[in-house]
């Protein structure tokens, strides 16, 4: 399989969790995600389900088409 979308996935929702002033875990919590499972998602070993997209996107305040832009 190629995780390489997985991997992108993953670096783009770290960048704009930082970017928001939370860390991994406090994110985590906000979006009422096991830690460890987010954290899998941000190492891109996770092949994340569309609903936890759309938990993570409106975590950050934004639709999923702009969680996705760019990946």
């Amino acid at each position: 399989m190629d995780n390489d979308v997985l991997m992108r996935f993953g670096e783009r929702v770290r960048k704009l969790r930082v970017a928001h002033g939370y860390s991994q875990e406090s994110f985590a919590a906000h979006c009422r995600l096991d830690r460890s499972y987010y954290s899998g998602v941000e190492r891109g070993e996770r092949n994340i389900a569309l609903r936890n997209i759309q938990i993570i996107a409106a975590g950050l305040g934004m639709s999923i088409a702009e969680l996705m832009a760019g990946v």
